[in-house]
């Protein structure tokens, strides 16, 4: 029997899983994997150490320049300055008076509205959701589009297939793949550490259970990668080691074969498919005079013409599914693999039958390909926002670099506004923007940096004003997901630590100052809104035969679990059962493999078909200067860069800082051992990381995992950017291309050598020098 004092059984959820909260004596202890769930991941273990430990911010706090100084251009403090410990009161009326400043001077339009990332999984205590709901009770702000997952794809999918989202959520599952995939080609790989996570939140992990059954069953696995460990190692995958950045070559080279060769279905693209012609002109070489062949291919992917036949013929004549990771968004012209893609899948005629055709990013969160019957849940009203400026969302340095500034989006033009102000609530710019050098630059301009944050990373660091937030084991909430058949009720396990309020509560006080409380708040407190969420959500759900508890019921069980489908899921099954009935949303109501939508915007670089163009930096091209390719994929031990300081991310690093993969060959030529400190470079940044030599990846590619807090060093120290090991101070911050503007990290090309120097002390984990306010 426990001690009374040791209390074991409250529910919480978060993206990276649903746990028991075990709490002794008012502090979490450990969080345990929930019961229903067969494969709880780690990740969460990370909070317990660090949710009251040295790094949590538990009062307010204000740079001291901006305090002494007042509101403007911080001159390179932004990052390097000292912090006051100010009161409540004091930071509500600095917040306060900074944005009537800024609003009645320059307007809404000079406050940007920055929040993007994985705040919480609960649908009340959202920290995007609450930011914008506060900003648009205030007059608007200006605002960004798309994400830094998948933005390039989330522009181009809605030409081709007509949607996005329904693309990608409604994927093949993986019992129809069991039961009826011969060849599973995984373009980009299917690892299973990005499969922990579901934005919104986690029931049970099925990800892993999926793949090994489909293997054994009889599933051929093919990864196409630079990483042999993006396919897990059970699954006895063929390993297909491509430059990185050119599976549009391979997949051109895959098309030319099934259609050279006779293997095309030209049923299938006659009647569900427009601009096939136009894409053969092209792929033949009408268009530039190149043929796209096997041996065209050769030279671009790195794998024999022998290679690329063989593959095209296998997929031509089994049952083939080809999935594309969202990985392969992110880099020059990202918008391309997607549409060659499903150029290839239509040529194969596969689309819609069990086991066949595309899909979109497995493996990339736990919900994809999961066979499940989402919940339709309510969120938390955002309002209107009157402000018409936006900026595609990883274009953020841009935007402050260059106000007044044109830029082209998918057939818009728009103008980047001159920013003041920005505030940011969730998300971690100094993770997942890339050239944090350029972007740390532009970090200066704004006069203030408002965040709401819980613990010190680079993003608190390089603030103004810090309001310390709770985290989600400190409030009430309701974890659900469209993507997840799990509602939970997030039960608060601890007081917030310190000063710590919500974001609600914190937007609160503020838009009780600005006169705009009823507006913000609409007279309700926490409970009240969960009561409305809940119960806008349980008529949703009825609407859609699902029966859901009333509240108190719902909270005194702390979860609910939805029923399996009655069938299993395959994607645009409705389509090609009926193409006329279901008419995709495209303006043909087929697959576009040449949108004349797209061809109108007039960019050489996306014609309205899939097209290859050289990347700008790439292993194709010999580079002597920086010859190695740089792949920096998602994090095994952290959701992107959260909970990097906790016990789980801090065990995976090598004496303190971030492993980077080498292969053996490479890593001889440089006298680089196991172990060894090492330093990456090229025209952009360097990093310092801890070697791992390993024939895990292709010869020439480097791996580093993104994710670890940005530590750029003291003035003076110019041959290192980063002292932890954050890739993003090398990768490229351009466009994919104009039609998205999406982000290009992973066309980047660096070197790497053994570092001499004197090792810098790494403060990445360590706050800031603070003091109190006199």
């Amino acid at each position: 029997m426990k001690p009374e004092h040791e209390i074991e059984g409250t529910l919480t959820s978060s993206h990276w899983g649903t746990y028991r909260v075990c709490t002794k004596d008012g502090s979490v202890v450990a969080l345990k994997g929930f019961e229903r769930d067969e494969d709880p991941s780690p990740i969460g273990q990370g909070i317990v150490d660090v949710l009251d430990g040295p790094t949590r911010i538990k009062a307010p706090m204000v740079r001291r320049g901006w305090l002494e100084n007042g509101p403007g251009p911080a001159k390179g403090e932004r990052g390097a300055d000292d912090f006051i410990e100010v009161s409540w009161p004091r930071a509500i009326k600095l917040v306060v008076e900074e944005l009537n400043r800024v609003r009645s001077r320059y307007g809404n339009q000079a406050i940007y509205g920055g929040s993007y990332g994985w705040s919480s999984a609960g649908r009340f205590h959202h920290a995007q959701s609450q930011l914008k709901r506060f900003l648009n009770s205030i007059g608007g702000y200006t605002y960004s589009l798309n994400t830094y997952s998948y933005a390039a794809a989330e522009v181009t999918l809605p030409h081709v297939l007509g949607d996005f989202y329904s693309m990608v959520n409604g994927a093949t599952s993986w019992e129809v793949i069991k039961e009826h995939t011969d060849l599973f080609v995984a373009f980009g790989g299917a690892p299973t550490k990005n499969g922990q996570v579901t934005n919104g939140g986690v029931g049970r992990h099925v990800q892993k259970r999926g793949m090994l059954e489909a293997t054994a069953n009889g599933t051929k696995v093919v990864n196409v990668s630079p990483l042999r460990s993006d396919v897990l190692e059970e699954m006895n995958a063929d390993w297909l080691a491509i430059y990185p950045g050119s599976d549009v070559a391979l997949l051109l080279g895959i098309a030319y074969t099934l259609q050279e060769e006779g293997l095309a279905d030209t049923e299938f693209l006659s009647t569900y498919t427009v601009g096939y012609e136009k894409f053969l002109e092209y792929l033949v070489g009408k268009v530039d005079g190149i043929k796209k062949d096997s041996a065209w291919a050769e030279v671009k992917t790195g794998l024999s013409a022998a290679c690329v036949r063989d593959l095209a013929r296998d997929m031509a004549r089994q049952r083939t599914m080809i999935s594309v990771s969202w990985s392969l968004t992110r880099q020059d012209n990202g918008e391309q693999p997607y549409w060659a893609a499903i150029a290839v899948a239509s040529m194969l005629g596969q689309l819609g039958l069990p086991g066949g055709g595309i899909g979109f990013g497995y493996s990339a969160m736990n919900a994809i390909g999961a066979n499940y019957q989402g919940i339709p849940g309510a969120a938390l009203p955002q309002g209107n926002n009157p402000v018409q400026s936006f900026i595609p969302v990883a274009r953020i340095t841009d935007l402050l670099m260059n106000p007044g500034e044109k830029f082209e989006y998918n057939g818009r033009t728009g103008t980047y506004p001159e920013i003041k102000l920005i505030y940011w609530a969730g998300g971690n710019p100094f993770h997942h923007h890339q050239d944090l050098v350029r972007m740390r630059a532009a970090w200066q301009k704004p006069d203030t940096v408002i965040v709401h944050e819980w613990c010190w990373n680079a993003q608190a660091k390089h603030a103004d004003i810090v309001l310390p937030a709770a985290t989600f084991l400190e409030r009430n909430d309701i974890a659900s997901s469209s993507r997840d058949p799990f509602l939970i009720y997030m039960q608060k396990a601890a007081e917030p630590a310190g000063q710590s309020l919500s974001d609600y509560e914190i937007f609160s006080k503020l838009a009780e100052e600005l006169g705009a409380r009823e507006d913000f708040t609409e007279g309700r407190d926490e409970e009240q809104w969960l009561n409305v969420i809940y119960n806008e959500t349980r008529e949703k759900a009825g609407a859609n035969g699902i029966e859901l508890p009333d509240f108190e019921a719902f909270k005194n069980k702390g979860w609910f679990e939805n029923a399996m489908p009655q069938e299993p899921q395959v994607l645009l099954k409705a389509f090609r059962d009926d193409p006329k009935a279901n008419a995709l949303r495209t303006p043909s109501g087929k697959i576009e493999i040449f949108s004349e939508t797209v061809a109108s915007f007039g960019y050489e670089e996306c014609p309205g078909y899939p097209f290859w163009n050289d990347p700008k930096e790439w292993l194709g091209q010999a580079n002597p200067e920086y010859p190695m390719h740089l792949i920096s994929n998602q994090p095994r031990t952290k959701l992107h860069s959260q909970l990097d300081h906790g016990s789980h991310s801090r065990n995976s690093k090598i004496n303190g800082r971030e492993p980077i993969v080498i292969h053996p060959v490479d890593a001889k030529i440089r006298n680089i051992n196991d172990g060894i400190l090492v330093r990456i470079f090229n025209g952009r940044g360097a990093c310092l990381c801890s070697a791992v030599v390993s024939d895990e990846v292709r010869q020439g590619v480097l791996q580093l995992s993104t994710g670890a807090w940005f530590d750029p060093p003291e003035a003076g120290n110019s041959d290192v950017s980063c002292r932890h090991g954050n890739p993003n101070v090398l990768t490229r911050d351009e466009g994919t291309s104009r039609l998205s503007q999406g982000p290009s990290a992973m066309t980047c090309m660096v070197d790497i050598e053994v570092y001499c120097g004197e090792v810098p002390p790494m403060k990445a984990h360590t706050p800031p020098v603070i003091r109190r306010e006199t």
